[in-house]
């Protein structure tokens, strides 16, 4: 087996998982350029690796890559989910690989990044081997579609934590433990993964229960209500209803 080398830019959650998980299959990793790296450390970035990962915020990535100097050998590659390879295009080998997966901290960050997950990939085969030595599965996603794909993540994942969040709050004033909203939740998701989600859905909304809206509406906190409304109506347009609280 070859044994690939890589240097990560960026020492956030995202590049301290990777940095982690690589090297637990095998990967050389040459270390993590943060903040306090020079110029010429970042100009050389690409010097004896095989992949150079940008893992900062998205916005830095155009700035970070036009930085480092250009190879033929070294593939350079982004960490960021709503860019394509166009951040990258200045290097002969660009590439985009970014983890569909929630990295909180380097150790369970890398503990996910191996469970089997994810990934959406571009340009240099390179990211491709990355995902298969760690586990994962790959997608492809074209620069005119990152921006779509991103933001389903974030729905999917950001957006996922905030209903949460305010589901907590709810609750919190009726004296309901979290806890139960939890399992709760759990199961809801085994029945948009079994199901898909217009057939798992349930409650008032699926049966068109205005009267139960109303009352829920009534309820809660007023400045709950905006949330739960536009919610209501994305329900109502799953279940193929038109309705109004």
């Amino acid at each position: 087996m070859t044994v690939r080398s890589v240097r990560i830019i960026g020492g956030g959650r995202a590049g301290g998982a990777m940095a982690v998980a690589l090297a637990k299959v095998g990967w050389k990793v040459r270390g993590i350029l943060g903040r306090s790296a020079t110029a010429t450390e970042v100009a050389g970035a690409g010097v004896d690796v095989d992949l150079v990962l940008i893992a900062t915020p998205d916005a830095a990535v155009p700035d970070v890559a036009a930085a480092i100097e250009p190879s033929v050998t070294a593939v350079v590659a982004h960490l960021a989910g709503s860019l394509g390879l166009g951040a990258v295009a200045m290097h002969p080998r660009p590439a985009a690989l970014h983890p569909l997966a929630a990295l909180p901290d380097a150790a369970v960050g890398a503990r996910r990044l191996l469970a089997g997950g994810w990934f959406a990939v571009a340009g240099d085969p390179i990211v491709r081997q990355v995902v298969a030595d760690l586990g994962g599965r790959a997608f492809e996603v074209a620069d005119a579609d990152r921006s779509a794909y991103h933001a389903a993540a974030v729905v999917a994942s950001n957006h996922l934590v905030a209903l949460l969040g305010q589901a907590e709050r709810i609750a919190s004033g009726a004296g309901v433990p979290f806890a139960a909203l939890i399992d709760l939740v759990r199961a809801t998701v085994d029945n948009v993964r079994e199901l898909g989600p217009a057939a798992a859905l349930t409650g008032p909304a699926a049966r068109g229960d205005i009267d139960t809206i109303r009352r829920h509406l009534e309820a809660i906190a007023p400045d709950e209500r905006p949330a739960y409304e536009a919610l209501y109506q994305q329900a109502c347009r799953l279940a193929g209803r038109i309705e109004s609280a």
